[in-house]
Formats: C-alpha cells, structure tokens, sequence
C-alpha cells in the first residue's frame, strides 16, 4: 500500500508581466504590510493562510497553501486589490510551484545510526538535530527521517513527486534492514 503524503505547505513564484509602483500599492492597497528593510511589500489572506511577497519587478512568492487551487484564488483576490490600486496586466500570470513541504510515516520505528552508517547520500548529527537528512538527487528533493519513522519530503514539486520520494526512502530504510519493532 502506497504511503499517504500529506501536502504541508507550497510555494509559487508567479510572474506578471509589468513593473509595480511599491510606493502606490503600499498607499493603496488595504492590508498592505511595507516593512523598512526589505526590497517589497508582504500581503497576508488569513481565510485562505497565505503569504505574498509582492516585488517591483512584478514577481511575486506565494507561500503557506496546501494546494495549487488555493493559490489561485488567493491570488485572484490579489490582483483585483493592484488592479484597483492602477496595476494592468498584459496577460495572464505566469504560477510555477517551485518548492512544497510534505509529510509522511513509515508506520514503524526507523534506526537513523544504521542509515548513516550504511548509505552514502546522508547527513546524521544527534547532538544538532535529531533527524536524518536523505538526499534523493534523482528527484531533486532532501527528507527529514525521524526514528518515529516521520518524513519531511521538501523540495518536491507535485504531490506525485513527493509520494515517489517518500516511497523511494522508505524503500531505502528497508534495504538496509533499518526498521524497528
């Protein structure tokens, strides 16, 4: 039985096809948070638990949804605020999701000293973190491994890539006779 993923956090790049006036937006936009010293402007949807970061150069980073629908109406509701605000738009955005957080468990405990001790491709240091870091280069992604046998899936850029990651790890725990009672 495939593991189940559970999507924690996403984050988009979107791109708009114009320059934006910070200083007006800032002005105009209700909600509109211009902190001194960073190069944009932050716009929260706390119904929906998302974050903008709003640059001059007319990208934008959306973080803190679980899903790319979310995304979307949280960022239709953003560009009826900049349209009012005197913003226009060429075409539509351009959203890519560039990086997701996800989670999973293996349904048993896991033996990290093995791990590290068996396989090439990890980061284990107790006495700094008490996870094992696996990196999966052939998915481009990096997993968290506890000894409660949770997994942090980061770096994933679909559910699906994320399930194949958390798959592939716990394939890899139980290659090397890694599981616990």
């Amino acid at each position: 039985m495939a593991m189940k993923v559970k999507v924690e956090n996403m984050v988009a790049c979107i791109t708009l096809d114009t320059d934006l006036d910070l200083k007006r937006i800032a002005k105009e936009v209700e909600g509109v948070e211009n902190p001194k010293s960073f190069p944009g402007l932050i716009y929260r949807l706390t119904d929906l638990k998302v974050a903008f970061l709003i640059f001059r150069t007319g990208k934008l980073i959306c973080s803190g949804s679980r899903t790319r629908s979310n995304i979307d109406n949280a960022l239709e509701i953003l560009l009826k605020k900049l349209k009012k605000a005197g913003v226009r738009l060429k075409s539509n955005p351009k959203v890519e999701v560039v990086n997701m957080v996800s989670s999973a468990s293996m349904d048993f405990k896991v033996n990290l000293d093995t791990i590290a001790l068996e396989s090439w491709n990890v980061e284990y240091e107790p006495e700094q973190f008490p996870g094992l870091v696996y990196r999966l280069d052939d998915l481009n992604t990096v997993m968290l491994i506890f000894r409660s046998g949770k997994i942090i899936i980061t770096g994933a850029t679909s559910k699906k890539q994320a399930e194949e990651a958390a798959e592939k790890t716990k394939e890899m725990v139980l290659s090397l006779n890694a599981s616990l009672p």
